[in-house]
């Protein structure tokens, strides 16, 4: 149970079996009859003289990198994606009047449009971390300033803490670096900083990303008092966290004014912080940006240039009109995306009477426990019934999260109502088959 649900990752090393059958207490043989179950299920592998270590069965889902269409008529649930706020079109037209100043220049700016990054360092000085203009490095999506923040902080062989379960395509770019993810599994009330200060003293990673607004997937925001105890952890360790902020601006529940500050603020020297407006605004704009110390703002633009030249100016004036402007397009969204989660949570516990669904405070998902490890087949089965899905497989560091879903609540209520019939469906079909299904699954996840 704990390997299927990634509480147990993959080269976790066993003790002997005369420790486990003390430990816990049963038999040696009770013990050792189990490990071979364990074994013939892939989920143990061993060796005469080194032991035994979890693994992961080749069936479990492999990411990919390619991002296909969404087919007509179906429903896409694997990105948690909404659409451009309604006044995205004005302000284009608005930055298409002021587009002449701009192209009498060179239009790189490898930090930057300096108009942006006043705006953006205004924001985080109104959020109680004080910032500058040069502490900013705008890029191209938040994905984008998380590679530039792996490229910065480390090279092939290095150790990376994440959560478990974490964002998919971070876990992506890290491999991508031939990086190694350690994980640190999430409890139900959230981060496990023991465990975290565990991983620190053991694996010495190079550097941390964590996610603590509206975690991806499991809707988890880490407190102040949380976020003062983490700076401890990494100011004794002396470890750097690229801290994914991409949902901050999501709260939908409480007042945005009264959050947690940013983890900077405990950890200043330490924090590398990413923001992005594709979740909030529109993804289609591919603005994102980094907070660090001016050193590293600087070291990040010279680690940039073997990479791009800058993020196109439309595309930042754009973002600068949108920030410049009245909040209330973002409310909207935040009243919208909160009637859209309740009436997801509300469909799945008609139609999904057996999976338990969290209500989270903020973000745009929710991560549904499953009454048994059919997480990749629900989603492969689900794509016949006209649902794209990402598994839970696809949210864990090294495999495992077999009883868990990702459900974003990005689309209109009357599909996601639709969706909640069809996974229904589905649930009664994967609960009376025993047939095996593939576990690779080609789904983009957002």
């Amino acid at each position: 149970m704990l390997v299927v649900e990634g509480q147990l990752p993959a080269g976790t090393r066993l003790p002997a079996e005369r420790e486990i059958a003390d430990a816990l207490p049963v038999s040696r043989t009770l013990v050792s009859a189990a490990l071979d179950q364990l074994r013939e299920d892939g989920l143990v592998a061993s060796r005469r003289g080194a032991g035994s270590w979890i693994t992961v069965p080749s069936g479990v889902f492999r990411p990919v990198t390619d991002l296909v269409p969404a087919e007509r008529g179906l429903i896409d649930l694997a990105r948690a994606a909404p659409p451009a706020l309604p006044n995205l079109a004005a302000a284009m037209d608005a930055v298409r009047l002021r587009m002449p100043e701009h192209l009498a220049g060179h239009g790189y700016h490898e930090h930057g449009v300096l108009e942006l990054r006043k705006l953006i360092a205004d924001r985080y000085s109104a959020r109680g971390l004080p910032t500058s203009p040069d502490q900013i490095v705008v890029t191209s999506g938040a994905q984008h300033a998380i590679g530039l923040a792996l490229r910065l902080f480390t090279g092939p062989g290095d150790r990376v803490l994440v959560e478990q379960p974490s964002y998919p395509n971070a876990l992506d770019a890290i491999r991508s670096m031939s990086a190694i993810p350690v994980p640190v599994p999430l409890t139900s009330e959230g981060w496990d900083l023991p465990g975290i200060a565990a991983a620190l003293r053991q694996a010495a990673p190079r550097v941390a990303y964590l996610v603590l607004d509206f975690h991806n997937p499991t809707g988890h925001r880490l407190d102040a008092p949380g976020r003062a105890r983490l700076g401890e952890l990494l100011r004794r360790a002396r470890t750097p966290a690229i801290i994914d902020e991409s949902l901050v601006d999501l709260d939908l529940d409480g007042d945005p004014e009264d959050a947690p500050p940013p983890m900077a603020a405990f950890a200043d020297e330490l924090v590398v912080t990413i923001g992005s407006a594709s979740k909030s605004h529109w993804g289609g704009m591919r603005i994102g940006w980094i907070r660090a110390t001016p050193d590293v703002a600087h070291r990040l633009v010279s680690t940039r240039t073997s990479v791009d030249l800058g993020t196109p100016v439309f595309e930042q004036l754009l973002t600068a009109e949108l920030l410049a402007g009245s909040d209330s397009a973002l409310r909207g969204r935040r009243v919208e995306l909160a009637l859209q989660r309740d009436v997801l949570i509300d469909s799945l516990r008609e139609h999904c009477p057996g999976w338990a669904v969290r209500r989270p405070s903020g973000g745009l998902v929710l991560w549904c426990g499953l009454d048994a490890p059919i997480s990749t087949r629900i989603a492969v089965m689900a794509q016949s019934h006209g649902v794209r899905l990402a598994p839970g497989a696809r949210f864990a560091a090294q495999g495992g999260l077999e009883r868990w879903l990702r459900l974003p609540y990005a689309l209109p209520s009357d599909v996601l109502r639709d969706a909640a019939r069809r996974l229904g469906s589905v649930a009664a079909l994967v609960a009376g088959s025993t047939t095996a299904i593939d576990g690779d699954l080609a789904v983009p996840v957002a």
